[in-house]
């Protein structure tokens, strides 16, 4: 008996003790619980019931948390029901009424906070919507806000910021601060991976004379920067066209989709040349037999120069007609004058150049050349009749016909007279006569003399009138260090040489001579090849001298110079004193 309750207590002992054990593990796991539910944490909550101003969430907590509606979005709100398990963020374990305080929104920020730190460890890529403008770049959304700085949008600076607005694009994220809630993302990192990817990829692949696809991505004076995927190369103007572009802009546009051929390419640098025309056949290949040279042709003018007017033949080929080239009747001054650009002209091919790639063309070759038939009707010795059409220093311009004019040099218009400038002897405009002289067909030039109408007074009257020793008189027309020029008659000049002049120093002929003085000379030598006569002044005195002295021994009759003669005239002399001496008795007193 006894034995049956001792193992009666010890059965009963077992159980309470057994009791014990788990009431302390439970109490342990209770405790634990408690210790998870830490104040400022994220824990999951399950809802047990959705009410009309908020949702009533158990976080295995002794009491129950309420979040308001009004931190659920209406989509969100509709979706709970109980038994559904959210993420929440516990505040404070009992309140003053004893309750503890949940939050979804707060939540909500912790969890993507998390995961921005996540990806920003990763450096992995988040999508960011721009929201809106500020100084020095953009606002982001990416679950918080984040900036994003101007220089870090694209490759090239943006312009215009404000078209982004509203617009999704990957970035990363370069620098978080979450203490301080600051985050900077970047689009230009990723944009210079995929062009460095696409860069590797791109130089792999090209080859001389390879042709590949690309957007024009600027446009500049010299040519245009095709973008090859990664890569830029050049398109210089020179390679656009085998014809005239004034400038690129006249072919493409930035972002224009082109197709063309690598030219060159180096590797070392990863400088890239383009070409746009070598896609087409060269037309000047063969340039000599589509163009021989007398072949009429028909062209739009499409520039125009100081110097001539290029015609466009063909696209790619261009011809020059030069200015000389443009009219046989006139001298043009400029192209203007004869054509415009886009107008339609008819041409004659002159020479072709093929190495050079140029091509001479003439427009006054279409009609015949005047100039053919002016040796026939201008022989030389005709006489003419023209108008002065325009005076030069050299000479003046007397038109024959029309395109047609002759030149009367100045030496040309007298034969003695010295003409300094032809104005002195004609005006624009006067009428007057002349002989041909000269015809050069090649250089189109007629040579007209005007003092050839009369006859040289070289060959026979100067030299007759002013024979050497024929006194002369003339009007002083210029002093020189050398001498002075002496206009005599009919415009004939003579030279005193300045050892004829009869000036002693320290006398000076400027001084004792001037302009418009009338002077007498004597003629001392006359040279009618270089047509010159030579006068002296000094000459011309002494033999002035000699013919007075001439003059007082005529008039003093013949003279006896004998012994006897001279006697005479001494006895007379004295006796004639001492009669004066007799008849003056004051004297003798």
């Amino acid at each position: 008996m006894a034995s049956v309750k001792r193992r009666h207590w010890i059965e009963e002992d077992e159980e309470n003790l057994e009791k014990s054990q788990e009431r302390s593990e439970m109490e342990v796991m209770y405790a634990e619980t408690f210790k998870n539910l830490e104040e400022g944490s994220l824990v999951d909550g399950a809802v047990l019931s959705v009410q009309e101003d908020g949702v009533l969430i158990d976080v295995g907590y002794k009491s129950e948390g309420m979040i308001a509606r009004e931190e659920f979005t209406q989509e969100e709100f509709s979706k709970l029901e109980p038994g559904i398990t959210i993420l929440v963020y516990l505040e404070e374990r009992e309140n003053a009424d004893g309750n503890i305080v949940l939050s979804k929104e707060k939540a909500d920020r912790m969890k993507i906070w998390a995961d921005i730190e996540e990806i920003y460890k990763q450096e992995a890529v988040i999508d960011a919507k721009i929201i809106s403008r500020i100084k020095g770049g953009m606002i982001v959304d990416i679950g918080v806000k984040a900036f994003l700085p101007g220089s870090q949008i694209d490759l090239r600076p943006v312009r215009d910021l404000d078209h982004l607005i509203g617009k999704s694009f990957e970035m990363k994220i370069i620098k978080m601060n979450h203490r301080r809630g600051n985050i900077v993302v970047s689009r230009r990192v990723l944009l210079e991976e995929s062009r460095n990817t696409k860069r590797q990829k791109t130089l792999a692949s090209l080859e001389v004379g390879q042709l590949v696809d690309g957007v024009v991505k600027n446009i500049t004076a010299y040519g245009a920067f095709i973008d090859l995927g990664g890569i830029d190369g050049l398109l210089h103007i020179t390679d656009m066209s085998w014809g005239r572009v004034g400038h690129p802009s006249e072919l493409f546009m930035v972002g224009d989709k082109v197709s063309v051929i690598i030219l060159k390419h180096e590797k070392e640098t990863g400088r890239v040349s383009l070409g746009y025309k070598q896609k087409l056949p060269d037309p000047w290949k063969n340039i000599d037999s589509k163009f021989p040279a007398g072949t009429k042709v028909t062209g739009k003018v499409v520039n125009l120069t100081d110097y001539g007017a290029f015609v466009e033949l063909e696209p790619g080929i261009e011809g020059l007609v030069h200015i000389s080239e443009m009219s046989w009747f006139h001298e043009v001054k400029h192209p203007s004058k004869i054509v415009a650009v886009g107008e339609m002209v008819a041409t004659v091919i002159l020479r072709v150049d093929s190495k050079g790639r140029k091509i001479s063309l003439g427009m006054k070759q279409i009609e015949p050349n005047p100039w053919e038939l002016v040796g026939k009707r201008y022989a030389e010795g005709t006489k003419i009749s023209g108008k002065v059409r325009s005076i030069t220093d050299f000479g003046l311009f007397v038109g024959l016909e029309e395109g047609i004019d002759g030149l009367i040099h100045i030496s040309d218009i007298s034969w003695t007279r010295h003409v300094k400038h032809p104005s002195e002897v004609f005006k624009k405009g006067d009428d007057l006569e002349a002989i041909v002289l000269k015809v050069d067909r090649e250089k189109e030039r007629i040579s007209l003399g005007y003092k050839q109408l009369t006859p040289d007074p070289w060959e026979k009257d100067i030299p007759s009138k002013y024979k050497v020793g024929t006194e002369v008189k003339g009007k002083v027309t210029k002093i020189t260090d050398f001498g002075i020029f002496l206009e005599m008659d009919e415009h004939v000049e003579g030279l005193v040489h300045i050892s004829e002049v009869g000036v002693e120093p320290p006398d000076r002929v400027e001084d004792a001579f001037h302009a418009g003085d009338e002077i007498d000379a004597k003629v001392v030598r006359i040279d009618t090849g270089d047509r010159k006569i030579a006068l002296s002044i000094r000459a011309f005195h002494r033999d002035s001298d000699k013919r007075a002295l001439d003059t007082f021994h005529d008039s003093q009759g013949e003279l006896d110079q004998s012994l006897g003669a001279v006697a005479r005239k001494i006895t007379k002399k004295v006796e004639k004193t001492k009669e004066e001496d007799q008849a003056d008795p004051l004297e003798e007193g």
